[in-house]
């Protein structure tokens, strides 16, 4: 990599300076070993899952997540697009038609969509969008719209509709499986905006943000535990992600991420600043969740006598005669003293019956 002189000297050169290194522009070096594109974003997901139209669990979620991004199949390096979860808060709203309303922190069942939903592959702008600084282009399905561009300068919206066309699709890999096993989705749609588009590629590392709203019936194999004689099962989740760092690592750096193991403690959730406050109905909801009192709830269960010991009430064995016996099983004096102890017992038993039969024997006459 060439020096700072000669980088100056390149610089000046260019833009005809020869004498006022103050006056030429701020000018970014890159490694060509930095290909790796690691990425953290904030995520918001609310979905929910309703049962036989009557049951109904609202979810609103809170996500830190990240990706890493490897751009070519040289560097052997698998990387993830799929957001991982670094840190989480979860909230939940049960609610029936019987007049049940309850809310935790937790749930036995998995239903959002947002775990599948990730970073879209390399795409490009029409060739009528690729040489102009503001326009839209639009790509129809059978019926409906499938992929709209909206360009204004170097900032582009995609919005793109998966059931309208297979090039749809294209856009959420992941669901490929989904596909394939005819799951019934009412509607698919995705929305994705990149910053500083120089060229005709969308690039994932150009993305600032991306939203989608989904909606099926039945979710597959994630809500076998569902009785099939509750009825019809429906799931929706709309979420957003936020982009909040990219840098660009080496392969040894990303191996580091890839195997650390995150304590939530030491992890800070961050919203971005152009993310919208809560609505006033979430905002209840995560008060009412966070106030809940779990030791109270606890204590006033019943214990479960199944798990009481048959020793309770019984004086415990102090640590000195713990280790005692623990000493005596190790050496063998316990199995020593047992076998002594059969020995003596069985010696005494034959000596009892032969004074028994002896007593039994009539004297002579």
């Amino acid at each position: 990599m060439p020096g700072a002189a000669s980088i100056f000297l390149l610089g000046a050169a260019c833009l005809g300076y020869s004498k006022n290194p103050t006056a030429l522009p701020e000018l970014t070096v890159e490694s060509n070993r930095n290909k790796i594109v690691h990425i953290l974003a904030y995520m918001r997901d609310y979905s929910s899952l309703i049962i036989s139209y009557d049951d109904t669990i609202f979810l609103f979620r809170e996500k830190l997540v990240d990706f890493m991004l490897v751009p070519n199949e040289r560097i052997k390096f698998k990387g993830w697009s799929m957001p991982r979860t670094l840190l989480s808060r979860s909230y939940y709203h049960f609610t029936n038609s019987n007049g049940r309303d309850s809310v935790s922190d937790e749930s036995g069942l998995h239903f959002s969509w947002s775990d599948w939903v990730g970073m879209p592959p390399l795409n490009s702008l029409p060739d009528r969008l690729s040489y102009r600084n503001n326009g839209t282009d639009t790509l129809m399905g059978k019926y409906s719209p499938c992929i709209v561009w909206d360009k204004k300068d170097d900032r582009v919206r995609v919005d793109v509709n998966a059931l309208a066309a297979e090039e749809g699709k294209k856009w959420c890999g992941a669901f490929k499986g989904f596909w394939n096993n005819k799951v019934d989705f009412d509607y698919f749609k995705l929305s994705f905006t990149y910053d500083n588009v120089l060229s005709a590629d969308l690039s994932a590392s150009d993305l600032i943000g991306y939203s989608y709203s989904i909606a099926s019936s039945g979710r597959g194999h994630e809500l076998q535990r569902i009785p099939l004689n509750r009825g019809p099962v429906f799931v929706s989740t709309d979420a957003q992600l936020w982009m909040l760092d990219r840098e660009f690592l080496t392969k040894k750096e990303a191996k580091i991420w890839e195997d650390y193991r995150f304590d939530e403690e030491s992890v800070a959730l961050f919203e971005p600043a152009d993310a919208p406050p809560l609505s006033p109905e979430i905002m209840a909801l995560v008060e009412r969740v966070e106030g809940i009192n779990k030791q109270e709830i606890r204590l006033s269960l019943p214990p479960d006598e199944r798990l009481i010991s048959k020793f309770f009430g019984k004086k415990k064995p102090n640590l000195g005669d713990r280790a005692l016996t623990l000493f005596k099983q190790l050496t063998g004096i316990t199995l020593y003293k047992s076998n002594k102890n059969a020995k003596d017992q069985w010696r005494e038993f034959k000596r009892k019956q032969i004074r028994k039969n002896k007593e039994k024997i009539p004297a002579n006459p």
